[in-house]
């Protein structure tokens, strides 16, 4: 299967050389490219890719906001990249829906696989980035904060399973390396991650982690 991808990124030099690292995998086809928010959203529509690679800074439109766009319009997932590693910019992103976090120092092979995670339905941050999420998680009396606004109690909602399903979201496992550790199928694991998200009111998996987390689930 071809990942079809839009490169929304306001440097036009480094805009190139995503889209040339992108376009050496043999899986990947570049079919847009932007240089700032609105434009993103607007080849999103028009295109319908698979996934946006989002910077953060543009110019007309930010990232966060275009990615708001993109993922409440259903248009697309969304990477977002950039090169600043601050929680206004990794919970702003995750709070709009994104399914990735990336730093712009990420290597050629690092964001090829990537982009090959997100497109699988696997939601995915960045090292550094999950290091801070961490430490966010752990800081005492620090009010609850979840992604998309939801009421903690909806947990209240899942099953026994989703709530081990929640779980294994929240240490980060694949929807195979989840299938491993509950003994069921890879496809289940799906069905069970795609009701999560929905008794949740949540966007990505990658939402679903992150209140795993805030909820120490």
């Amino acid at each position: 299967m071809t990942i079809r991808i839009v490169v929304a990124e306001d440097q036009s030099a480094v805009r190139a050389g995503l889209v040339l690292i992108l376009g050496s995998a043999p899986d990947i086809e570049v079919v847009g490219e932007a240089g700032d928010g609105e434009r993103a959203v607007e080849l999103a529509r028009e295109l319908r890719p698979d996934l946006v690679l989002m910077d953060v800074q543009m110019p007309k439109l930010d990232g966060v906001s275009a990615t708001r766009q993109v993922v409440a319009e259903g248009l697309a997932d969304v990477l977002v990249l950039t090169t600043f590693d601050l929680d206004e910019y990794v919970f702003g992103a995750l709070r709009a829906g994104a399914a990735g976090f990336l730093l712009k120092n990420t290597d050629a092979k690092d964001l090829i696989e990537a982009v090959r995670t997100v497109a699988r339905g696997e939601g995915l941050i960045a090292p550094a980035v999950t290091r801070r999420l961490i430490a966010e998680f752990a800081a005492p009396s620090r009010p609850v904060r979840v992604p998309g606004g939801a009421d903690p109690a909806v947990v209240e909602r899942l099953t026994p399973r989703e709530r081990e399903v929640l779980s294994a979201l929240g240490s980060g496992l694949s929807n195979a390396e989840i299938a491993v550790r509950l003994d069921m199928a890879e496809a289940t694991v799906k069905t069970h991650v795609s009701k999560v998200l929905g008794k949740l009111e949540l966007r990505s998996r990658v939402q679903a982690a992150v209140l795993a987390q805030e909820l120490g689930i």
